[in-house]
């Protein structure tokens, strides 16, 4: 009898907690392994994201700072007891520009206007190049005036055209708008040299007054379709002053 009871218990043999050991481990493995791959691809899928918001925020605020632009003055060689001479403000050639604009990186259009500098650099160890911005604030044409080194008659026959010191490189506080290009160039909408002449595109500006339109031509270094590349930004620019006339909103 005692023999029968003891057959009849229940038990798990050794190669029975073997298998069930092998099992889960092989269970936690798989478990391990797909949340790690869901972990990768999120990651993956959100850099891609945020590359994109930055690549699409960078490009509209290229945009908004060139539409904001200020008719702005410069009091070139103004001193004690000269006050120099009256210039419109803008400065451009193909990888440089200067401007006053109503738009400033840190206030938005609620600040104070400021002097943006536009300047194309060379990428990181050498491989393509970026575009970068620079600001300051600006404080009339006495502001402007501390950037003008002289000025010439316009090509034209008619005012003066100002020459300004050149764009200061890169520093602490500039702004990167565009990484990794393959180029990145500046040019200008510019009306014609006679009346009737159809307006065209200068890759520098040497006129007084302002352009009509500025573009900026820009191509990826390394293509790639599933992301957001930098595309050209063509900007209008809604200007219509006669830099020879005076306006009561001027100073």
């Amino acid at each position: 009898m005692r023999v029968a009871r003891h057959r009849a218990q229940a038990g798990v043999t050794l190669i029975e907690v073997l298998v069930a050991v092998t099992l889960l481990s092989l269970l936690t493995l798989g478990m391990f392994l797909a949340m790690r791959v869901g972990l990768s691809a999120y990651t993956k899928a959100n850099t891609k994201l945020m590359d994109d918001r930055r690549v699409a925020g960078a490009q509209r605020i290229l945009e908004q700072e060139l539409e904001g632009l200020v008719p702005a003055f410069a009091q070139c060689g103004a001193g004690p007891g000269s006050p120099g001479a009256r210039a419109a403000f803008f400065q451009g050639d193909a990888a440089t520009m200067r401007l006053v604009s109503t738009f400033s990186l840190q206030q938005g259009w609620r600040g104070q206007a400021q002097i943006l500098e536009l300047l194309v650099i060379p990428g990181d160890d050498g491989f393509g190049v970026r575009l970068v911005v620079n600001e300051r604030p600006y404080g009339g044409p006495m502001t402007t005036g501390q950037l003008c080194t002289g000025v010439t008659a316009d090509p034209s026959g008619t005012g003066t055209v100002a020459h300004y010191l050149p764009v200061a490189g890169a520093g602490p506080r500039s702004f990167v708008l565009a990484d990794k290009l393959q180029f990145c160039r500046f040019s200008y909408y510019s009306r014609g040299p006679q009346f009737n002449s159809p307006p065209s595109w200068t890759s520098e500006w040497a006129r007084k007054g302002w352009p009509l339109g500025v573009r900026v031509e820009m191509a990826p270094l390394s293509p790639d379709p599933s992301r957001l590349q930098p595309i050209s930004v063509t900007a209008p620019i809604h200007v219509r002053r006669n830099p020879d006339v005076k306006y009561v909103d001027q100073y």
